[in-house]
């Protein structure tokens, strides 16, 4: 029983270290590459410093070759064996060099054998991931349009952002006592936290992805303005992506002063008309219907949501 307790954690011992092993596969074989390159060019440096010996030993069985072949009183020796001596020498000394180089270069050969295998390891990884992100993707967009069916977009938008109805206190004037009293509003409000990926705050001071906030320079105490500004970006945002073809979504954070992203980076928009992959045009998602743009617009929240259409990755789709 001890005896089958050994084998069974000696095997699993075994498969961990090997599956620790092929999971770490692409940084192992770049560090073997860089050691290896690092190694290759010492040895030949090493090597280059015995090239002078065999070129000066070349030299000198060439200098008698030719000694011989001029010294007339040696009939015996033709201008057909000092072609064949100086051929074979030739040979020996190209032999001999080499000889002198193989290590370097064989190490050399290996080392950039394993920089390209780490590179092929990670990017069918890479190939395999964006598989899986856009099945998850795909699923995650099919999903939402069956609660649009079902339930509308304002309610699709309320799950997807988090969005929350919160209420607040309002001094107004009764406008027929001229009496002014409190009333009770309800506004919608969002946790920035709980907001779709892609999806960005437009108000007086900017936040970054690790929580750092400066002011916004592009933000202005009338909202009507602000809405103006983005209306305009907006439709910029648009003639560009038919002018290039593919807009990144850090491009459009950009415009707005806003803070580049990791995901910025990889997704954003492409223009085909001929054979359109996504919708083909840039919309921030702030339609005036929504209770967000309303609240924004009548001073009761400082930031709007701007939730993007983006299509996917471009790296991809392009």
């Amino acid at each position: 029983m001890k005896m089958n307790n050994i084998t069974n954690k000696a095997a699993r011992v075994f498969h961990e270290v090997a599956f620790t092993t092929k999971k770490h596969s692409p940084e192992i074989l770049i560090v073997t590459g860089i050691v290896g390159g690092v190694a290759a060019t010492v040895m030949a440096c090493k090597a280059t410093l015995k090239v002078n010996d065999i070129l000066t030993e070349h030299k000198d069985t060439v200098d008698k070759i030719h000694d011989v072949a001029a010294d007339e009183k040696i009939t015996e020796y033709t201008e057909e064996d000092e072609k064949k001596d100086l051929t074979t020498t030739y040979i020996q000394t190209g032999f001999k060099m080499a000889k002198n180089y193989a290590p370097a270069v064989l190490l050399g050969g290996l080392s950039i054998t394993c920089i390209l295998a780490s590179n092929n390891i990670l990017k069918k990884r890479w190939v395999a991931s964006e598989a899986a992100v856009v099945a998850i993707n795909n699923s995650f967009k099919d999903y939402r349009s069956r609660v649009v069916e079902k339930f509308g977009e304002a309610v699709d938008k309320e799950l997807l952002c988090n969005l929350k109805a919160t209420e607040i206190e309002e001094k107004v004037t009764d406008e027929e006592t001229g009496e002014e009293k409190t009333v009770t509003k309800t506004v919608t409000t969002a946790n920035r936290n709980d907001s779709s990926e892609f999806a960005a705050y437009f108000g007086p001071y900017i936040y970054d992805e690790e929580g750092n906030t400066k002011p916004n320079l592009n933000y202005s105490t009338n909202n009507l303005y602000n809405m103006m500004f983005l209306r305009e970006k907006e439709s910029y945002a648009n003639d560009l992506l038919k002018v290039k073809g593919r807009l990144f979504l850090n491009e459009v954070y950009a415009m707005l002063g806003l803070p580049e992203t990791r995901a910025g980076q990889v997704v954003g928009w492409t223009y085909d008309p001929k054979n359109p992959s996504g919708d083909n045009y840039v919309d921030f998602g702030i339609p005036e219907d929504t209770l967000t743009y309303v609240d924004y617009v009548e001073g009761y929240t400082e930031e709007i949501l701007l939730d993007f259409n983006v299509d996917g990755n471009i790296w991809k789709l392009m």
